[in-house]
């Protein structure tokens, strides 16, 4: 893994050189350079509002409750009486999140839907994966401290961090790629974004 991080960071800085060689070798073919005051100033100046985009957050949202998931017990399920019951009463807590989620959107009128009356767009498309994310989470940290693998919010706490930590590395991949592709279209007008 840390040889393709290289790879990409390096790849950058080539594509960094080749736009300002190509710039200057072919000033009529419409490469810009990233290494010209204006390909310096876009690059600096948009990093951050580039980056942050909501692909940012889903792929947070999933290491955390791919960390909390797999810390809270469910996988090594024992059939323990502590167990049964901690899964009993989860279901039943899954359930009322489903029910909740059907009364936001099946129902006539309901407040999740687009203001035509659909699911696809609305605003329960574009909350879809944050909605069940956190529902991953409550259901995870839920079962975890009834079954007694979590003993206190310190835990779960820790679970979300160990999610974000065992994700780190597609934290990485996802700035370095995200960061390449927009110097790619950036430098090749042609290139839609």
């Amino acid at each position: 893994m840390p040889h393709i991080a290289i790879t990409l960071f390096l790849t950058q800085l080539l594509l960094m050189l080749v736009s300002w060689l190509l710039s200057a070798a072919f000033p009529e073919s419409g490469i810009r350079s990233l290494l010209s005051s204006e390909g310096l100033r876009w690059f600096f100046g948009h990093f951050s509002h580039q980056l942050a985009t909501p692909v940012l957050l889903c792929l947070l949202l999933v290491i955390m409750a791919y960390g909390v998931f797999r810390r809270c017990g469910a996988l090594s399920y024992k059939a323990t009486f502590r167990e049964r019951r901690a899964l009993t009463m989860t279901l039943l807590l899954a359930v009322v999140a489903l029910v909740l989620i059907l009364l936001l959107t099946a129902v006539p009128h309901a407040v999740m839907l687009s203001a035509m009356g659909t699911l696809w767009p609305s605003p329960f498309s574009r909350a879809l994966l944050p909605m069940l994310c956190f529902i991953i989470i409550s259901l995870s940290a839920f079962y975890g401290i009834m079954a007694g693998h979590f003993n206190n919010l310190t835990d779960v706490y820790e679970a979300l961090l160990d999610g974000i930590r065992q994700g780190a590395a597609f934290i990485l991949f996802y700035l370095l790629i995200t960061q390449l592709y927009l110097s790619v279209c950036y430098t090749l007008p042609t290139v839609i974004v």
